[in-house]
């Protein structure tokens, strides 16, 4: 897209309208551009859009949307718009077939880098901690909650999901991050449907889906559970240790201790390659200490229980 509008609410509860082409947009001061692009909405359907600045290797800054209008003119077909349609299709298909649904955390996204860039980006297997998929799957869910320095501990509590007897004798088929994130981004029945979710291979932790998967815009911190939370991300901070979401104006999300081995397993080499990125992740939100914004939280920091979709150049 060559232009955005910025909806930006005043003090006096107005709502300002204006109209940017990329080229003035990009030409706006630092701070005036990371306090503008949360507002950015597509001028034809109306969908949260946002702004990647330019590229180190050339590419021009642009606007986007990752929530088009299926009629909207400015919704490009592109390989990775069939893909995430596709993937919406077979989820979609699944929650009309089975009767429950497990999460396969361990399940390796597929790749679609260029050959050479693959080989050559680091490993992620290299730079990430050994997670021992027995230890993900057997361990029952511990929430975190806040401590009064504002970080995550586990409470001393366990916190079941449900205990109701379940079929266990009948094949439950899985999905991966990938898929069930890019089914919510093409608005499948996936965040308003009745199905059983497991998050064990154990199938002794199961939520209806409609209660585990909340798009960052509706996260609780009084709800005192842990979610699949997901949406978009806006932009990171300078030193790109907060991901900020698209979808709500006052999430932050953590990722300063697992940062390495996070940038090295989705191939993020730059702040650009997170604006306007899918994200997905298994965690908790608590306020900070003045209550002024929602922190959510990555389960145990364990980099299976996030998956962030690049948007491809």
């Amino acid at each position: 897209m060559l232009d955005a509008i910025c909806e930006l609410d005043t003090e006096d509860h107005l709502t300002a309208r204006t109209t940017y082409s990329v080229f003035k947009f990009q030409q706006l001061p630092d701070e005036d551009i990371e306090r503008l692009r949360q507002w950015l909405i597509c001028p034809a359907c109306g969908g949260k859009a946002y702004f990647r600045k330019a590229s180190k290797d050339g590419k021009a800054a642009c606007f986007g949307s990752r929530y088009h209008q299926a009629d909207c003119i400015e919704f490009k077909p592109s390989a990775q718009k069939s893909r995430e349609e596709q993937d919406a299709i077979e989820v979609q298909q699944q929650l009309v077939d089975a009767d429950a649904l497990m999460i396969d955390f361990s399940r390796k996204p597929r790749r679609h880098s260029p050959a050479n860039k693959a080989s050559s980006a680091p490993s992620a297997n290299k730079t990430a901690p050994t997670l021992k998929s027995s230890a993900i799957s057997q361990s029952s869910p511990v929430p975190v909650a806040p401590s009064m320095d504002g970080q995550v501990q586990e409470s001393k509590t366990d916190y079941q999901v449900s205990t109701a007897t379940h079929t266990t004798d009948k094949r439950v088929p899985s999905q991966g991050l990938e898929k069930l994130l890019h089914s919510l981004l093409r608005g499948t029945d996936l965040a308003k449907s009745d199905l059983w979710v497991y998050t064990d291979s154990e199938r002794k932790y199961r939520w209806r889906a409609k209660n585990l998967f909340v798009n960052f815009a509706d996260a609780d911190p009084l709800d005192n559970k842990p979610h699949m939370y997901w949406g978009t991300i806006s932009h990171t901070d300078s030193t790109m240790s907060w991901l900020n979401p698209a979808d709500s104006k006052d999430i932050g999300i953590p990722i300063d201790g697992i940062k390495q081995p996070l940038l090295a397993q989705f191939e993020i080499e730059d702040k650009r390659d997170l604006e306007g990125a899918g994200l997905i992740l298994f965690g908790k939100c608590f306020w900070n200490k003045e209550r002024t914004r929602k922190i959510i939280q990555l389960w145990n920091n364990d980099l299976q229980r996030i998956f962030i979709s690049k948007l491809e150049d």
